[in-house]
């Protein structure tokens, strides 16, 4: 991979897509582990990054020429030769890893980094980080080490970080992303240039410059390591609780093992661990089941149970495949944008890089899926006609026709003209027609947009794919107010008129507005809480398998 882009397009990508979520909501408690599943946790966290602080030292230079010895070494990292000498020509050929005092802390966060890679969610391990090891191994016994040693491990160092980057922060090649059906652009960087930019920081900037990923993957990343120790306790059975049902007032065995788990998982706050069904514990699960995406009852049902007993192992997938999905996301626009989480079926708007509101949506049946990609939202149509899809057409309303002979008339449907030997229909405008009172398009190949709906009991429903591939969202007029809350030709009551006016009217927005629709299964909220979703088109397990068969 190699890193040719302007390091400028790197600086908004902390902002996009998080977080998702949690507008609306009630304050809820924030995740932390139970004191016994915490005393292994500090092994494996460094108070380092990446972004630390190199070495401002000019006055220790080497010859160009050693680079090319040095790849002749060690072939696999080839594929950065081209950074590698950029970075060093901007430097002058002088040492980054090391000053007068020897090999600076940075190198070693790099190389804590490095070594522990399944921390960041990658299995396997980087190449020759076997002879890293050795090499930091010698300089530190050896003080008075050879100029040639030195300058391995200098380079080594230099190519371990291009590495780590190719790996950790750019993530699996474009080929597999398309693979998934993911069409978001990807995030384009220089790593290179991001080292630049670091070594033209100051002392009292260096905390500034945060690694060139998007935060939901660091907020991902604490949460593995919270997991993992979680799996690595053993202290995690199924709770086996039959059809029985739990709720407030009940008392149970069973309700001592279900506090402890959800003391585990940090919604609890309690240690109590009595048989009885309080208060303290109708919070806990409530919070659990938003968290998950479940009916917020308080009710320990068969669905909250199933959540409740999902294994470690696999909520730490999860989240892998997730941080993988979050190292693809493109820059945040500077003003307003919406985002659409197909699997938690939220539309989110932001304004100026902040969450505004959001609200419940429909998206597309798993054999309609709705497509991962992104658009510019150009126009509102008050009052639409629905003409509808010729594989509609085909596939439904012919059959529905020939069974009733008024079908169209009872339907406020017209046909148009005909096609391929199909009837071209629509629908007119009216509080039945399929697309509501208002349509928001953003013109895409895929054909999709979002759209009102006189189907508004759907919305209750926890899982909500239902839909034909486009978007349906609960407050319509709300979105409407919010992309013409500039224009002054439009106001509520306009707004209400227009959708209610049984003529089809587009309003072209004097500035579009960017749409990502997106596909996350776990993220962290706004209130830092890790949520989960169901996997609606089985993407999560395919996403993993090439996580662990790419060989970048």
């Amino acid at each position: 991979m190699k890193f040719k882009y302007s390091i400028g397009l790197f600086l908004g990508v902390c902002l996009f897509l998080l977080p998702f979520y949690g507008s609306g909501q009630e304050t809820r408690q924030r995740f932390s582990i139970a004191d016994e599943y915490q005393l292994n946790f500090e092994r494996y966290v460094w108070n380092g990054s990446i972004a630390g602080s190199f070495s401002d030292q000019s006055k220790a230079n080497f010859d160009s020429l050693e680079i090319n010895k040095f790849l002749k070494k060690y072939p696999d990292f080839s594929k950065y030769a081209e950074s590698i000498r950029t970075f060093y020509s901007h430097r002058k050929m002088a040492y980054a890893w090391f000053d007068k005092r020897g090999m600076i802390e940075h190198a070693s966060n790099l190389v804590e980094r490095v070594m522990n890679l399944k921390y960041d969610g990658i299995a396997g391990s980087l190449p020759y980080s076997a002879i890293l090891d050795s090499l930091i191994y010698s300089d530190k016994v050896n003080k008075k080490s050879s100029s040639e040693s030195k300058l391995e491990l200098e380079l080594m160092l230099t190519a371990q970080y291009f590495a780590f980057a190719d790996v950790v922060w750019e993530g699996l090649d474009p080929k597999y992303s398309q693979e998934v059906d993911w069409y978001l652009p990807r995030k384009r960087l220089s790593f290179e240039q991001y080292l630049d930019n670091i070594l033209e920081s100051g002392p009292e900037k260096i905390r500034e410059n945060k690694a060139p990923v998007n935060r939901q993957y660091d907020a991902l990343r604490s949460y593995l390591k919270k997991y993992r120790d979680l799996e690595e306790s053993g202290n995690w059975t199924e709770i086996k609780s039959g059809n029985k049902g739990y709720k407030l007032g009940d008392s149970s065995s069973n309700i001592v093992l279900i506090k402890q788990r959800l003391y585990q998982l940090g919604d609890l706050k309690s240690r109590n661990t009595d048989i009885h069904f309080d208060a303290d514990l109708e919070n806990a699960v409530k919070q659990f089941q938003l968290r998950h995406g479940l009916k917020d009852d308080g009710v320990l049902g068969k669905a909250t149970m199933t959540e409740l007993n999902m294994p470690a192992g696999q909520r730490i997938k999860q989240i892998i495949v997730n941080m993988e999905r979050s190292r693809w996301l493109p820059e945040a626009p500077k003003g307003d944008y919406l985002v659409v989480n197909i699997p938690e079926f939220k539309l989110h708007v932001y304004s100026a890089g902040k969450s505004v509101w959001d609200c419940n949506v429909v998206v597309g049946k798993s054999i309609h899926k709705t497509v991962i990609f992104s658009g510019q939202l150009k126009y509102i149509v008050f009052s639409p006609y629905w003409n509808v899809p010729q594989s509609i057409v085909r596939n439904e309303l012919l059959k529905d026709m020939r069974k009733h002979r008024n079908y169209l008339e009872k339907h406020n449907m017209e046909i148009t003209g005909y096609r391929d030997g199909l009837p071209e229909i629509r629908q007119k405008p009216g509080p039945s027609n399929s697309l509501g009172l208002v349509k928001f398009l953003f013109p895409n190949s895929f054909n999709i947009y979002l759209h009102d709906t006189p189907a508004k009991s759907l919305f209750n429903e926890t899982s909500r794919a239902f839909s034909h591939g486009c978007i349906r969202i609960s407050e319509p007029f709300k979105l409407a107010q919010f992309l013409l809350r500039e224009d002054k030709d439009w106001n509520d009551a306009r707004i209400n008129e227009a959708m209610n006016a049984g003529v089809e009217k587009t309003i072209t927005l004097k500035e579009s507005t960017p749409v990502f629709v997106a596909y996350f299964t776990a993220f962290v909220d706004q209130e830092g809480l890790i949520n989960f979703r169901k996997d609606i088109y089985e993407r999560d397990d395919s996403l993993a398998e090439m996580m662990i068969a790419d060989k970048k």
